[in-house]
């Protein structure tokens, strides 16, 4: 692909906590950037007093009430031949951050982009709970309420990967419990809040024993939840039940399809793989 002018894009990972994790070609990064877009600019000016950097670009806001009108003037900076770094509160930008409607529209314009890696709430959780690593989805903060709610627990109840998202510490007990509803006491999970910080905590268990800790628990800090995925065996054992609910709801006055749309939506399971089993059972 042939980059059109000068200008950089620069996705820049900060300090989640601890400033010492800030690396040398991100500070060298910040002081010779012409413009740095920051999801709040107020913890940015912070960032660069901790770090004692000579910050002399300007810095203006971009967070998710504002991107994509924010989008046009960066761009023109960008066609402009300036380099322009985006930052978020913490960690790695555009990852449940804003910064990926900016991406996008970069691409677009064939304007250079980079990263600086760095720190990840994501990841850091993943490694630090004990769950396994070689497959893994990120859901970022779940919805609060609603249709969207119900329709990620149960899917997450069939999860065969691990599933990492953020949570407020004021949701976190509601979040669990809810969880725990769905696919029961035994699954394994942990509970990671405020990493590379003074209180650095990973609580490991099971989702019950998870549970009780959040009751007795004054739950602080910034919080990531990490859950394993359905083992192979307890996979067949969820179809099999699965399959019985569709007969129960057949046997109760509904249509075989009606029973099947409704248990594969309340499951999370594929409505033709449950429709195929379901038949199967019956021949």
């Amino acid at each position: 692909m042939r980059f059109m002018g000068g200008g950089q894009l620069i996705l820049a990972a900060t300090p989640l906590g601890n400033i010492l994790d800030a690396s040398l070609r991100l500070k060298q990064t910040l002081e010779q950037a012409d413009l740095i877009a920051a999801e709040d600019t107020r913890r940015a000016r912070r960032l660069f007093a901790d770090l004692e950097l000579d910050v002399k670009a300007p810095i203006i806001s971009l967070f998710e009430d504002n991107e994509i009108e924010r989008i046009p003037e960066i761009i023109e900076k960008l066609k402009n031949g300036a380099k322009v770094v985006v930052i978020s509160d913490a960690g790695t930008p555009a990852i449940s951050d804003p910064g990926y409607r900016l991406v996008n529209a970069a691409i677009d314009e064939k304007i250079l982009i980079t990263v600086i890696p760095g720190p990840s709430a994501v990841l850091s959780a993943l490694v630090l709970s004990g769950l396994p690593t070689g497959r893994f989805i990120f859901e970022g903060f779940i919805a609060k309420k609603g249709k969207e709610r119900t329709e990620f627990l149960n899917n997450l109840g069939n999860e065969n990967k691990t599933t990492i998202l953020f949570e407020s510490p004021r949701r976190t007990l509601q979040t669990l419990k809810d969880i725990q509803e769905i696919i029961g006491d035994d699954r394994k999970a942990a509970v990671v809040r405020e990493i590379s910080k003074t209180y650095e905590e990973v609580i490991r268990g099971t989702i019950k024993e998870l549970v009780n800790w959040a009751i007795d628990t004054e739950v602080l800090g910034e919080i990531t939840l990490v859950i394993a995925g359905l083992e192979t065996t307890a996979r067949k054992q969820v179809d099999e039940q699965a399959v019985k609910r569709v007969r129960q709801l057949v046997d109760a006055g509904s249509s075989f399809k009606d029973a099947v749309q409704e248990v594969s939506t309340q499951q999370g399971l594929s409505r033709r793989e449950l429709y195929e089993a379901s038949l199967r059972l019956d021949t």
